[in-house]
């Protein structure tokens, strides 16, 4: 949640609550082009081979070192146990022997992007390929290009080497990750159950494989996963406990799954003003009833789940089933909270049991007694009519082989007919958001987009976050996240720097649920073009969003705010990753002032 003021000799509020998630982001993601094909075993097709070198790749894999060689150095060992300090020096020292080692390149790459350290894993597949083209590079190149947002490129080097005959665990771990971004479950089903019979041993396939299992396999496979060497930091280590304590927990309590107790296949529910002062809206939210208490929740569509205060949530009777952190926009970290369960959610003519709820230790949720994430009704297809102030719920269209599922509210994570988009290192937090599992197999399905929603706009989705790929003046299109609870636009210094001027700005100060943003700047007059939508945006606010990108796994230029989303009728269909922008006056541009 981030929160815009700005003052200085002409004061001008610059408002309110931008709720970015309170839920930690997890490691999925997405593109929009089709997979070159593959066959449907997960081996690749045969054919013209793209890849420079390929014919060779079985004789240069691992080229002889003089003053030793990956198998006596093993950085790749130490990079999978974590030990990425001495995983550089391994293969710093490798390349020291054989400055032409494609392993040794491709290696050093993958342990820059595991600390985060984009630019020099660039950098370093860039000196690579200037040597060699050997197949295990180009895996590694679109590692990095994926990380920088370029997700077609990533999915074109990966599909040229599974197809050049040289299949790579890597490759399909990509592939699976793509494909379960733009909601082709099946497909990246097939994608990481080949992956992990290539490599089983690599923690990375290994984390997105546990994804795939029913919850009481999860826990099992978690326990064993965290037993375990492996590459997880202390923090992903942290929420990794989190989410088996979680899990383990609700398999415990053995209540079932959260799930819509009432017959309702459409609803209509009215929006509620949220006003900053008596003269300025900042937002909207829902009256929701937690068990018999009543509170005003912020609807936002950056957010997962359900978080309430701590006041609400102790009149509500909500105990604690866990321990969890709980973080946001802001540089001071993730905040106290836990995981409770509600016996009953009241919203609208809709009534859930049985479900969890994620609550701050704090007293308020930046300003609010808490969020829900637009991705509650995520059975349903989402209208989130701003302008007339009204969320409407309805069927989504069936997909030819449906046979017809429960509507549940997804706060849970039991029982589901697709794949989730959360790994299991996920946050515990994001107990509250990973997608249901059924017990004791799971049936995979790819995206449907019916004929009456082909105008929709295709996303990249990252967890619970809704990223489109929106343009800005005259520049290729950056990923945008959709969060109607940040208030004004916003972008990064980066991004805006193509496009525009940036200029420090003192007088502007950004907080969220992890507290303030250090350095804020502010970027002149740009027009941007989202779906059917173009808005000039005369001030936009500029931050560094790193650790937003990190978390996503792909970079996150921007954000679409509640400014520009409250002109616009909005309807998301999340389980096809699709969105619609409705604006009535369309072509004439959007101002914000």
């Amino acid at each position: 949640m981030a929160n815009c003021t700005r003052g200085g000799l002409f004061p001008k509020s610059r408002a309110v609550p931008g709720t970015f998630s309170m839920l930690r982001r997890v490691w999925w993601s997405v593109v929009f082009a089709a997979l070159v094909p593959i066959l449907s075993s997960g081996q690749a097709a045969q054919g013209n081979s793209s890849v420079p070198g390929a014919a060779q790749a079985k004789a240069d894999s691992q080229p002889p070192t003089p003053g030793g060689s990956i198998a006596t150095l093993d950085p790749w060992s130490l990079y999978r146990k974590g030990d990425f300090a001495a995983a550089v020096d391994g293969y710093e020292q490798l390349l020291k022997n054989n400055p032409k080692s494609a392993d040794a390149y491709a290696g050093l790459a993958r342990v820059y992007l595991q600390q985060k350290n984009v630019d020099m894993a660039s950098q370093t597949v860039t000196k690579g390929l200037a040597v060699s083209d050997f197949p295990s590079l180009h895996v590694a190149l679109g590692e990095v290009q994926f990380r920088q947002g370029k997700i077609s490129e990533a999915e074109q080097e990966w599909v040229k080497v599974i197809n050049s005959g040289h299949p790579d665990a890597r490759a399909f771990l990509g592939l699976a990750r793509i494909s379960d971004a733009v909601a082709m479950y099946k497909r990246g089903k097939t994608m990481i159950d080949k992956a992990r019979e290539l490599d089983s041993s690599d923690p990375d396939v290994e984390r997105h494989w546990i994804g795939t299992l029913s919850r009481s396999e999860r826990i099992k496979y978690l326990e064993r996963y965290l037993s375990d060497a492996n590459d997880d930091d202390a923090e992903r280590r942290t929420h990794t406990q989190h989410y088996l304590d979680y899990l383990k927990a609700r398999a415990k309590e053995g209540g079932g799954s959260c799930r819509l107790v009432n017959d309702v296949t459409s609803t209509e529910i009215p929006l509620a003003r949220l006003f900053r002062d008596a003269d300025h809206l900042r937002g909207y939210g829902l009256e929701v009833k937690v068990n018999d208490r009543k509170g005003t929740l912020m609807l936002d569509t950056g957010a997962s789940g359900i978080l309430l205060d701590r006041g609400m949530a102790e009149k509500a009777g909500i105990g604690k089933l866990i321990e969890t952190g709980i973080g946001g926009i802001g540089d001071t970290g993730e905040k106290n909270g836990y995981v409770g369960l509600a016996k009953s959610i009241t919203i609208g003519g809709l009534r859930f049991e049985n479900c969890p709820i994620a609550v701050m230790e704090n007293r308020s949720v930046v300003g609010e007694e808490g969020l829900i994430g637009a991705d509650v009704f995520d059975d349903f297809l989402i209208d989130i009519d701003f302008p007339n102030e009204k969320l409407r719920l309805s069927e989504l269209p069936k997909r030819p082989e449906d046979s017809g599922q429960p509507a549940g509210l997804h706060s849970d994570d039991e029982e589901d007919t697709d794949a989730p988009h959360a790994e299991p290192a996920a946050a515990a937090a994001d107990a509250t958001s990973q997608r249901p599992l059924s017990p004791p197999t799971r049936t995979f399905h790819d995206a449907y987009i019916a004929p009456e929603m082909k105008s929709y706009t295709r996303i990249y989705r990252f967890g619970h976050d809704l990223l489109v790929p929106t343009f800005a003046n005259n520049a290729p299109s950056k990923l945008f996240l959709i969060d109607s609870g940040a208030f004004w636009n916003q972008i990064t210094p980066a991004a805006a720097r193509g496009v525009t001027k940036v200029h420090n700005d003192p007088f502007t100060t950004v907080t969220g649920i992890s507290g303030k943003v250090k350095t804020v700047y502010s970027a002149d007059q740009a027009v941007l073009r989202v779906g059917h939508v173009h808005e000039k945006d005369q001030d936009l606010v500029t931050f560094d969003m790193t650790g937003i990108s990190d978390n996503c796994g792909t970079e996150v230029s921007g954000i679409l705010g509640f400014a520009m989303l409250r002109k616009l009728d909005l309807k998301i269909d999340y389980r096809d990753d699709l969105v619609d922008f409705n604006d009535d006056r369309k072509p004439k541009a959007l101002e914000i002032h």
